[in-house]
């Protein structure tokens, strides 16, 4: 262990009993002791999760953020996407009520389609931050304990199993519990695949927004015209549940940056984007904060809704 790591991380007297109480969770499961030590050996502490945990895309500027996702190879690989799966996307939107170009865009930005779906062991990055990173042990440990429940009920290869540094894995980058939880089989086969089979991945994606409250053809965010700066009680979202109406947002000085109707009553948030030059403000509405369900970075939301946006003008072409 590194000398930075070991200010965030957990000593391994404290971790003891950390997996004896995941050892008591996994038994009341239904596992016996012997299937959790199994499972618990085969993971191994890897300091590059610890690393890449730390210093995350999202904690850069927008400016810098936005140039990796939104490329033209990306769009050219969406609209290939999009054309070879046409007809099972066309069913996934009409069945779960999704926009299709945002199941592209979620697909695209998560893992060029399929083609960068993460080396990370899954079970080690689990392990990892379930055991050793403070900040959010507990949640990577019920996600150790969806994992150890998933590959029993999936039939997955527990040593072939690669995915992210916070062991996301498959097309749509699906952490264990969402993947238990909103993965479906798509195309009837009898598996729920998200690793290998872009159509399972294709209606898990669509529906996982489903099931958080998409609202086809609804707007996603607006932008904003903002005379001088920011009123002092207007707060940036920064992760937390809608607070805001759209009427708490807008204001003599705080307008949209395109006159158009829409219910001020309904639940908003304030996204800023910081460019080379200037800053940035747009309004999210619901669908916002819906992209944000898969990961809770707005600028990571607003590289999902910009890219969808181009997959929908380059497809209607």
């Amino acid at each position: 262990m590194s000398a930075t790591a070991s200010t965030s991380m957990l000593d391994d007297a404290s971790v003891a009993p950390l997996k004896t109480e995941f050892m008591q969770t996994q038994k009341a499961l239904g596992f016996t002791e012997k299937e959790v030590q199994q499972f618990l050996d085969t993971a191994k502490y890897d300091q590059g999760v610890i690393d890449a945990m730390t210093k995350p895309w999202e904690a850069k500027p927008w400016h810098q953020y936005y140039p990796i996702f939104l490329t033209d190879k990306r769009l050219e690989a969406g609209i290939a996407f999009w054309e070879k799966h046409k007809a099972t996307v066309s069913r996934a939107a009409k069945e779960f009520d999704v926009d299709p170009e945002i199941i592209i865009a979620i697909i695209g930005i998560e893992t060029f389609y399929g083609g960068y779906m993460g080396n990370y062991p899954v079970v080690d990055a689990l392990y990892t931050l379930g055991f050793y990173y403070p900040p959010r042990a507990t949640f990577f440990r019920k996600e150790l304990s969806n994992l150890q429940t998933l590959i029993k009920d999936e039939q997955l290869d527990i040593n072939n199993l690669k995915g992210s540094y916070a062991g996301a894995m498959g097309f749509g980058q699906f952490i264990p519990s969402s993947y238990r939880h909103y993965a479906v089989d798509f195309d009837h086969d009898g598996r729920r695949d998200l690793l290998n089979n872009p159509v399972d991945a294709i209606g898990s994606v669509a529906n996982y927004f489903h099931q958080h409250g998409w609202q086809p053809g609804a707007p996603v965010v607006l932008p904003l015209s903002v005379d001088n700066k920011l009123p002092s009680q207007l707060n940036v979202w920064a992760g937390e549940k809608l607070t805001y109406t759209a009427a708490d947002i807008l204001s003599p000085s705080v307008a949209l940056a395109e006159a158009i109707d829409i219910d001020v009553s309904q639940p908003a948030l304030l996204v800023e984007l910081e460019q080379e030059k200037n800053t940035e403000y747009w309004m999210g509405l619901k669908n916002f904060y819906v992209i944000t369900r898969y990961n809770r970075s707005p600028l990571y939301a607003m590289a999902v809704y910009q890219f969808s946006q181009e997959l929908k003008n380059a497809a209607s072409l």
